[in-house]
């Protein structure tokens, strides 16, 4: 027989051991963990990965940077943060959505708690909007009431059905809890090539006038993109309630890409894989691409979007 002596000390090895397997800190060091106290980011090196790798998009930096600095700081906020991103596709939306994912949950787009809603493959049939919308309602309810910093991102909201995306208005409010639950730490991003041409004019309006592109401001483009989205019926923001109850903390404007910032994009692709940087290369593959209006060609009209695939027929150079 064990002596009680013996059996008190294995009781009390084993009760230490799995205390301390079990202790938050060495736990999550294995497996992923939501932050108990909401995502507190760092201002610098998100500053940093924005600098380095979105381009042409000085508005679109700045008020992200902003806005989600403020959130993450704020230890009780009074309703998520919900960015709207808006401008022509290959301008750094997605990129942009990535970059923040990742500093909010290190594993990014592969983390179980940042959840990517495609509108043409998770919400595909018109006659279904009921279904999509009590589906959303659900997996949004779950995922918060796991993790409350979740992040959702939903992309090509210019596709998405109008009435779809009403569902989720009730978590974006500012309600403390909705049937238990607080959402008031989650983040909400939209994305939309809707509105691109509202802003693609402002910015060769300011071209025409002479006018410094880094000298275009929020004021200038803002107003028009919630008005221009809210009417817009190929949006499924169109007259949407999320947009009349001013639910949108910042519609963010995505400019388009001159030929200088797509150079910029083929030195950032080389660089990733490993190339020496080539600039016949890069004046090359930059020429390539097309640009807008048909007579000054200042801008891209698929901004950096085709730039790995043209690289890839540089790739003996």
């Amino acid at each position: 027989a064990l002596e009680p002596l013996s059996v008190g000390l294995a009781i009390g090895v084993a009760s230490a051991l799995t205390g301390y397997l079990s202790h938050p800190r060495f736990y999550c060091s294995y497996v992923e963990c939501c932050p108990r106290d909401g995502p507190r980011l760092n201002a610098s090196a998100l500053k940093a990965q924005l600098d380095s790798r979105l381009f042409g998009q000085h508005l679109a930096k700045d008020v992200v940077l902003k806005a989600v600095l403020g959130f993450s700081n704020n230890p009780s906020p009074k309703k998520p943060l919900m960015l709207s991103l808006h401008g022509w596709a290959g301008t750094g939306k997605n990129f942009l959505s990535q970059i923040l994912a990742e500093h909010v949950h290190p594993a990014g787009l592969r983390s179980k708690f940042v959840h990517l809603f495609l509108a043409t493959l998770h919400f595909p049939h018109h006659d279904q909007v009921k279904l999509y919308k009590e589906q959303l309602q659900n997996w949004i309810r779950g995922n918060v009431s796991a993790c409350p910093s979740s992040v959702f991102i939903f992309d090509e909201m210019d596709k998405m059905h109008p009435g779809v995306i009403d569902a989720i208005k009730p978590f974006l409010d500012y309600y403390e809890e909705v049937d238990g639950v607080s959402y008031r730490k989650a983040i909400f991003i939209f994305l939309s090539n809707a509105g691109g041409d509202l802003i693609n004019k402002a910015a060769l309006d300011f071209w025409t006038s002479g006018k410094r592109r880094e000298d275009i401001q929020l004021k200038d483009l803002e107003p028009l993109l919630s008005v221009g989205v809210f009417n817009n019926k190929n949006s499924g923001l169109w007259h949407s309630s999320i947009i009349d109850r001013n639910l949108i903390d910042y519609f963010v404007p995505f400019l388009p890409l001159e030929h200088r910032h797509v150079k910029m994009c083929v030195r950032a692709e080389m660089a990733a894989r490993g190339y020496a940087v080539d600039e016949d290369v890069v004046q090359a593959v930059a020429d390539e691409m097309t640009y807008f209006p048909k007579e000054q060609k200042i801008y891209s009209d698929k901004g950096c979007k085709t730039v790995q695939a043209k690289l890839d027929i540089h790739e003996d150079l």
